[in-house]
């Protein structure tokens, strides 16, 4: 009697599977070695923020693609667009860590910034084509100050057309770039300090022009371009900016931010060092150390007595252990958990 072939043991071992020695098929052997060749993925982040010293060039998005291989995860955020021309302080936030950098975001800012007065451009920036030359060696110091003064404090201000404001759905910058034209509307801003550093006389293809050195602590919001072009008009001359670096966000400041150079140079099998949460939150918002009860109480999503009053919100709600329990908001006798980062 005549037997039936054997079936092969597994639907993986097929005959198309095996060579004929019983060795693995060549498209296997490809597929193992493709697998062996590529880096090993870094260890994932803990949740944490990380300040980067953005280098001049790179989007904030080319920084943020970048710090996902770092990290070893695509959960990573920034807390404000820097432009490609600007550097300096860049808050990402990486996994839970995403949730902090609406409110970094709202926080003030400081800048240190060169305003060439003598040139308008497209842009109110060095990136801009040149709209208007004027001669600026007639402008004082005094007048500079004059000037400046008027831009400092609460004021209305008009965005650079180029911004990342949208326009009926759209990014100011896109319409621009398909060559329609349209007026923002003004906005308040606040510029707490705006202080002239130095005023001195260079040489520029467009003709003699005078670059003034300042730095600038403002609300968010504001665009510190705008304030170059409103300089410049305001004295007659025109005016953009040639250069731009962001010294502070909120609580985070240049001296605690890593170059991508140096967070590149962490080996593969080492983890992300990150500032954790309780640090992070501490830096941005009031904070409230919590009794083991209302630990418990907020990670189970339920209110805790409002506390004492006067602090601005929200507030950073601090386990005894040192953790980040919520961040808290007051309603009447209550304060209630808006995001919560232990749940029970």
């Amino acid at each position: 009697m005549t037997r039936a072939p054997a079936a092969p043991e597994s639907a993986d071992q097929s005959a198309t599977d095996l060579a004929p020695s019983g060795q693995a098929s060549p498209d296997k052997r490809k597929a193992r070695r493709s697998s062996a060749d590529r880096p090993p993925r870094r260890p994932t982040a803990p949740d944490g923020l990380v300040v980067v010293d953005k280098p001049a060039g790179w989007t904030s998005h080319d920084v943020v693609a970048r710090m996902r291989r770092v990290a070893g995860t695509r959960k990573v955020g920034h807390a404000g667009t820097l432009d490609p021309m600007a550097t300096g302080v860049l808050v990402l936030g990486i996994g839970r860590a995403t949730k902090l950098l609406t409110y970094v975001v709202g926080a003030d800012k400081e800048y240190v910034a060169t305003i060439r007065l003598g040139v308008a451009t497209t842009t109110d920036d060095a990136e801009g084509e040149l709209l208007t030359c004027a001669d600026p060696s007639g402008v004082t110091r005094a007048a500079i100050d004059v000037g400046v003064a008027a831009l400092t404090g609460r004021i209305e201000q008009v965005p650079s057309s180029v911004s990342a404001i949208k326009v009926d759905g759209q990014r100011a910058y896109a319409r621009v770039r398909a060559g329609e034209e349209f007026a923002l509307e003004a906005r308040p801003v606040t510029v707490s300090r705006f202080d002239v550093h130095e005023v001195r006389a260079v040489p520029d293809d467009a003709g003699p022009v005078l670059d003034v050195d300042v730095t600038v602590v403002c609300s968010s919001g504001t665009y510190i371009r705008a304030l170059a072009r409103d300089l410049g008009a305001a004295l007659g001359v025109g005016g953009h900016l040639t250069a731009l670096r962001r010294t502070r966000v909120g609580g985070y400041g240049i001296d605690g931010a890593r170059t991508l150079a140096e967070l590149e140079e962490i080996p593969d099998d080492v983890t992300l060092d990150v500032l954790p949460l309780a640090e992070a939150a501490r830096a941005t918002f009031p904070v409230r150390d919590l009794t083991p009860d209302e630990t418990r109480d907020l990670s189970y999503g339920k209110r805790i007595d409002a506390g004492e009053p006067g602090a601005s919100e929200p507030v950073a709600a601090i386990a005894p252990d040192g953790t980040l329990v919520a961040l808290l908001t007051t309603s009447g006798p209550h304060a209630r958990p808006v995001l919560v980062f232990a749940p029970a």
